[in-house]
């Protein structure tokens, strides 16, 4: 893992100083085929792209947030904590803390009280002090039982500890309120349907009540699992982008191997960019870290696949930066695609792809997907809050039989392409089947391999399971 690391710290272009301010990029419409020009119209094209601002977008609220104590007050802070009363936290609990303190929920300051919940599950953003809308369709909140109610009492601040009971924050000017979790999934998911697994993970069993308040970190959330020096902040991710004077960022987020079609998606889209008129667009390939569910690969894995994409030349390890989003996943279709676009703007990306349903899953009851495919990007050209966000919808890519690579789908000859799907891709690497060649870099596809078969190591004997048509 050590080699991707250093992609971080090796120059690939002089460093120059950004503007502080963010200059209102142009937004590019990329849905439909470009119409044929007049010389007139496109002199006007030509100065629109000589506009094109070089400056880094600014952050929701115009201002990251930061949360984390000052290394010279931390000790202090720690002992506050011991004198207040104290809320376990769960692991996904801890990643929540972790987004909101390094900014990317920004301009959000802690755990939702009552106001910002209802507003997130009616109306999918946020309405600032001056008028503004932020997006924010996810609610962020923290749940606590009667019990832990009661001990709370009437303090208006309490200490978050974790799983070892070393104290990791301090919520302060608290406030109680009603978990109507009915309302939450049914908003957020669309259904009450059994089965969802983030519900079931971090919803069901959860408390009756919920407490926000304004959060103070510590000290950096550290995982300590050998992936930590991937979980680039905000901040972080914002100097890292002018260290490499990018004038366009553009953010591609997934859970899952990058195959060709993905980097298709994703080489095509800086293609674009620079007949725009951008000179330098940077990739922020940014593979989702947080909760994921059972049968995903799991994070460790997924970055040594991703590793291997770089090595083998599939991206572009020079404008190519790699990093851990450290949010868990919903797996909430349309809702939580706006997060996953949102979050990316703090980060300093002017451009979000968006590919075919974004976050979604199959329903857990029917044998159905429970979104529309095309809802997620139809949702995020028109959502409340990211209108400065430009975003990127691309047709779907398979396999071509013919030219034995990933392609975009070309409807005029459909016979010629194979769709790969998730699970049947999940299903050849268990069965130490080889894909079509062109279909993911060898050494990314023998990674997957090496997953499924350290989860195989006891039941080697067993049937090999069936490849889905």
């Amino acid at each position: 893992m050590a080699s991707v690391a250093t992609l971080f710290l090796k120059p690939s272009f002089p460093s120059h100083p950004f503007p502080k301010t963010h200059k209102p990029h142009l937004s590019f419409n990329l849905k439909y085929p470009t119409p044929l020009l007049s010389n007139k119209e496109k002199w006007k094209n030509k100065k629109k792209q000589l506009r094109i601002s070089c400056g880094l977008i600014e952050p929701d609220g115009g201002k990251l947030v930061e949360l984390v104590v000052e290394e010279p007050l931390r000790d202090e802070k720690r002992r506050e904590a011991m004198s207040v009363p104290l809320i376990k936290l769960s692991r996904i609990d801890l990643e929540w803390v972790h987004v909101i303190s390094e900014g990317w929920a920004s301009p959000l300051r802690g755990f939702m009280k009552e106001a910002e919940f209802l507003q997130t599950l009616h109306f999918n953003s946020l309405r600032l002090e001056d008028g503004s809308v932020v997006n924010m369709s996810l609610p962020i909140v923290l749940a606590i039982d009667d019990s832990q109610k009661q001990r709370i009492g009437g303090s208006s601040k309490v200490a978050l500890v974790g799983s070892d009971e070393k104290p990791v924050a301090i919520l302060s000017n608290i406030e109680i309120y009603k978990h109507n979790k009915e309302e939450r999934i049914a908003r957020t998911w669309g259904t009450t349907a059994p089965g969802l697994p983030y519900v079931e993970q971090a919803i069901t069993n959860a408390g009756n009540w919920l407490i926000g308040g304004d959060l103070e970190v510590i000290e950096p959330i550290k995982y300590n699992d050998g992936l930590d020096q991937y979980r680039l902040s905000p901040a972080e991710l914002r100097k890292e982008f002018q260290r490499r004077n990018a004038d366009a960022v553009f953010a591609f987020q997934l859970r899952n191997p990058v195959h060709n079609g993905h980097a298709l998606l994703m080489n095509d889209t800086r293609r674009r960019l620079l007949e725009m008129g951008y000179k330098n667009p940077v990739l922020l390939l940014h593979p989702l870290g947080g909760y994921t569910k059972a049968d995903d690969v799991p994070l460790s894995w997924r970055m040594k696949q991703h590793e291997k994409v770089l090595e083998e030349g599939v991206l572009n390890p020079e404008t190519t930066v790699v990093a851990i989003f450290p949010s868990p996943m919903h797996y909430a279709g349309p809702t939580e695609v706006q997060w996953h676009a949102k979050s990316r703007i703090n980060a300093g990306a002017n451009f979000y792809i968006v590919g075919r349903d974004p976050a979604g899953m199959s329903h857990p009851v029917e044998k159905r997907d429970l979104y529309d495919a095309d809802h997620g990007k139809k949702v995020l050209s028109m959502a409340p809050g990211l209108e400065r966000l430009n975003i990127l919808p691309f047709r779907v890519a398979a396999y071509d039989k013919k030219q034995m690579k990933m392609d975009f789908f070309d409807p005029s000859r459909p016979q010629d392409f194979l769709f790969i799907s998730g699970t049947k891709m999940r299903t050849l690497a268990k069965n130490r089947e080889n894909p079509p060649d062109g279909f993911m870099c060898p050494g990314g596809w023998k990674i997957l391999v090496e997953y499924y078969d350290s989860l195989a190591l006891p039941k080697r004997n067993e049937l090999r399971e069936a490849v889905p048509a």
